[in-house]
């Protein structure tokens, strides 16, 4: 049944129109500005903290800037499984073995599961640990901290972790929960501004937030082009996210772009509008040109609290570049930054058999298995009458899947 009449035949039958489903406009395609290349970074709280330092070692050529941690921990800390998840990689029940996760990351740098680790060396860090945090134990952080050292200088990590904060966004807002509260939203007063603290140390110095009515608009895309059989809601992501985009930025502007993951139980579908509204980038995007991009999660049986795969429920691949939430979020930022003044890039999609993709040079095969070049996603058996849909999202990067 249209949404439309869903909503009269709802209100026909109920003498409270609260208790109908509100009517929303159709997710539209992603749009394309004018981000440099250089100026993308990437931040999260909980299961987004350890996304977004998951995005930030695989697609290190890509998330040039920097990255954002609230309450997260070290890459591949559960090596796929939960109760590591869950004891170790939360609740510090024992050890994460530092120096075989750190092996283990500088190996997938050799063989190209993720991005050369050089790569970050030019990155800025911030990291964010509440001291009463009961979810994600700062001791789990401070390995974080450590793992980020063995790449990055000192001087370009800044670690807060001295605030009486409880497992939450933390911001400077009058009206969100106490700091040392834990619940829903997750969206704390701690007189901390922990985006505006993000984003200054990512790309400071920036000019003053906006504290009154933002100037930008709200766009609430189609996550399913970013999905190879346009299925995410199948895998842990919501068929749609949301941005917000600055007036000057959709103008056509230069501007830069940052991604901010929410947390468990923070998605759309959960407490609505109240993270990509109230979690703090907006009034500092609105002065200092960043496009902010909130990709969605979604609950599923293996994930009933929509949080992002950071310990494998979803993909064994989770946290290198051909993870499917990864590759998802990945080619969105591609798709954002293609509008690049400089160096404009348009999306390319084949249909071919996974011969042609690997003589053209679009896949690798290896062990009679086809991959796609960079994204290292299977396409299948390297069969002749085997084909499969291939895009290119970025100069030498492709993927999996038709263009949006």
């Amino acid at each position: 049944m249209p949404t439309t009449l869903l909503r009269a035949a709802c209100l026909a039958i109920s003498i409270n129109a609260l208790a109908c489903p509100p009517v929303f406009a159709a997710a539209v395609v992603l749009p394309t500005y004018n981000v440099g290349f250089a100026d993308v970074s990437v931040s999260g709280v909980s299961s987004g903290g350890y996304m977004a330092a998951q995005m930030h070692f695989a697609y290190s050529r890509t998330i040039r800037k920097g990255a954002g941690i609230i309450a997260g921990g070290p890459i591949y800390c559960s090596q796929g499984k939960l109760n590591i998840a869950l004891g170790p990689c939360m609740a510090d029940t024992g050890s994460r073995d530092l120096p075989h996760l750190i092996a283990t990351v500088n190996t997938w740098s050799r063989n190209g599961y993720i991005d050369p680790i050089s790569n970050l060396a030019g990155s800025k860090v911030y990291l964010f640990s509440g001291t009463v945090d009961s979810t994600v134990r700062q001791s789990v952080m401070d390995d974080l901290h450590k793992m980020y050292l063995n790449y990055i200088g000192d001087a370009n990590i800044s670690y807060r972790n001295n605030v009486v904060a409880e497992h939450a966004m933390p911001t400077d807002r009058p009206n969100g929960n106490a700091c040392d509260f834990k619940g829903s939203p997750y969206i704390s007063s701690c007189n901390v501004d922990a985006a505006g603290e993000i984003l200054q140390w990512i790309h400071g110095p920036l000019k003053p937030r906006n504290d009154g009515a933002l100037g930008g608009s709200f766009i609430n895309f189609d996550q399913r082009a970013y999905w190879a059989k346009r299925d995410p809601a199948g895998h842990g992501m919501a068929d749609d996210g949301w941005a917000y985009v600055p007036a000057d930025c959709a103008g056509g502007q230069p501007c830069k772009l940052h991604v901010a993951l929410h947390g468990c139980k923070q998605n759309a579908a959960t407490i609505g509008d109240q993270f990509h509204k109230n979690a703090g980038y907006n009034k500092w995007a609105d002065t200092n040109s960043i496009v902010v991009l909130y990709p969605q999660a979604t609950a599923i049986s293996a994930n009933p609290n929509s949080c992002w795969d950071w310990w494998g429920y979803d993909d064994v691949h989770f946290p290198g570049k051909s993870g499917g939430q990864m590759v998802a979020i990945k080619t969105m930022i591609d798709r954002v930054v293609s509008g690049n003044a400089a160096a404009p890039f348009s999306c390319s999609q084949w249909q071919d058999s996974n011969h042609a993709h690997v003589r053209e040079g679009r896949a690798y095969a290896y062990w009679w298995r086809v991959y796609a070049v960079n994204s290292n996603q299977y396409l299948g058996y390297y069969l002749p009458f085997l084909s499969s849909n291939v895009r290119q999202t970025s100069p030498g990067y492709y993927a999996a899947g038709t263009c949006p």
